[in-house]
């Protein structure tokens, strides 16, 4: 029997644990926080169950354009819907530790031995946790990331704060400055906002979310403004002071923000110091990250990684495929690499904004041969019923086959509505293959065939 040890607990190594315990491998599972890891227990669920409450917020602050009334004056603010946030914050935790339990169950139900503890690696073969050695035939590491921080802006948990430390705040913070305008600090920034906060976002880009759609980020970015949120686009963040009843933040060019509260969001880093991975031969990249090959294979043969620790495309998606590829392929399983070109993403604001595929800025580079089209969502049935007026839907097909290369959807619940993008990206349909699909009318996934009737034909873009 082989045997597998897994070094992580979240989706990278609960998952890969759940493939080799059903392929028959002797499975240990090395955990330190709890089954889930950080995606369950401080970042992806509870973030998303915090929007989550915030996305409801925006459709009671908005109900009245629908020609419901709240029971209270629009224009006094003192009797507006408000936000208690530290039945917020007790919600969010519980749904992430009955989370943590869900998986550690299932795990448990397929025979796997959980080991709490901290691991490291003796050599390739053995792994070390406290006393106990723990023989392996196969490694797999899936050791995660931490938020990264500025040595002028420490986080200390009261007003300087990691993501991670949102969850123990008792009280909405009444101006809340965003370092960081990528998806963690847009997301975050738009809940917030929704929530009753006070929100400056620091952009040391010319937009907000610099890598994705130019498109979206500026419909989400005019939608933020719209809403009361300050954006400062091109300021670099270097210090961050606690004045002890608020927050000081000094930027690159002298100005000064004062606010009660500061978020950083300025990146992650990858855990693996001190797990004696250079000593056991496995490469690691400038950055700390595990390097490895689209099968998750590390430079040492029988050791693996997966998720956050190697950078690849850092969500829990990712990280989840990574390690089911890796005890496949290590466990002699057929198996097809990871493609990248295939992954669906969203960045939970409201709207959503998600995406698949190749890029407009592929196309107008010339690196990709493909046609577009964007269809408004204001002229979708289904969103004029809803009071929805932001949003589009924009598909890319090659430009001669028609074969579907990808696609970008803003829309109130747009990580929904993309699947539909996502199949035909990995199943290589045509648009003429979407556009006979039926679309239930009136919805918001109408646009997407719509979209696809669009470019039937060489319709031009």
């Amino acid at each position: 029997m082989t045997r597998v040890v897994i070094i992580g607990g979240g989706p990278g190594g609960y998952e890969a644990a759940l493939v080799a315990a059903q392929l028959g491998a002797d499975v240990t599972v090395v955990d330190r926080d709890g089954l889930g890891g950080a995606c369950v227990l401080t970042d992806c669920v509870p973030s998303k169950t915090m929007i989550a409450t915030s996305v409801r917020m925006n459709s009671v602050t908005d109900a009245t354009k629908l020609g419901i009334e709240i029971g209270c004056d629009p224009d006094d603010q003192e009797d507006g819907v408000r936000v208690d946030l530290s039945t917020v914050n007790a919600r969010v935790k519980r749904l992430a530790q009955a989370q943590s339990a869900d998986t550690a169950a299932r795990v448990a139900k397929e025979g796997v031995r959980v080991v709490q503890g901290t691991a490291r690696m003796v050599d390739p073969r053995i792994v070390a946790v406290g006393d106990e050695r723990i023989p392996a035939d196969v490694v797999l590491l899936a050791t995660g990331a931490h938020p990264r921080e500025l040595p002028t802006a420490r986080p200390d948990g009261d007003r300087i704060l990691t993501w991670r430390q949102l969850y123990d705040l008792t009280e909405l913070p009444e101006r809340l400055i965003v370092v960081g305008s990528g998806v963690t600090g847009v997301e975050f920034a738009n809940a917030y906002q929704a929530l009753g906060a006070q929100v400056t976002l620091v952009s040391s880009r010319d937009r907000v979310l610099p890598t994705q759609d130019q498109d979206a980020a500026e419909v989400l970015e005019g939608v933020f403004r719209r809403r009361g949120m300050s954006v400062l686009a091109n300021s670099r963040a270097e210090a961050v002071e606690n004045t002890g009843d608020g927050v000081r933040v000094r930027l690159a060019d002298g100005g000064v923000l004062e606010g009660t509260h500061c978020l950083m969001t300025v990146g992650m880093i990858p855990n693996t110091d001190r797990l004696g991975l250079e000593e056991s031969g496995i490469r690691l990249d400038k950055g700390g990250f595990v390097e490895v090959d689209r099968v998750s294979r590390t430079s040492v043969p029988n050791v693996y990684a997966a998720g956050d620790c190697t950078g690849v495309n850092m969500l829990a998606s990712v990280a989840a495929m990574q390690g089911r590829i890796a005890m496949w392929h290590a466990l002699g399983e057929a198996v097809s690499p990871l493609r990248q070109s295939a992954v669906a993403a969203t960045v939970f604001t409201n709207p959503e904004l998600s995406s698949v595929g190749v890029t407009e800025a592929e196309v107008r580079a010339g690196e990709v041969d493909a046609r577009s089209v964007t269809l408004p969502l204001d002229t979708n049935p289904r969103a004029k019923m809803h009071g929805t007026k932001d949003g589009f839907v924009k598909l890319f097909c090659r430009r001669h086959t028609g074969i579907v290369m990808g696609g970008v959807v803003v829309s109130p619940r747009a990580s929904e509505m993309i699947t539909a993008v996502s199949v035909a990206v990995q199943q290589r349909l045509t648009v003429d293959d979407l556009a006979h699909t039926f679309a239930v009318y009136p919805s918001l996934s109408g646009s997407v065939t719509e979209a696809a009737r669009s470019l039937m034909r060489g319709s031009p873009d």
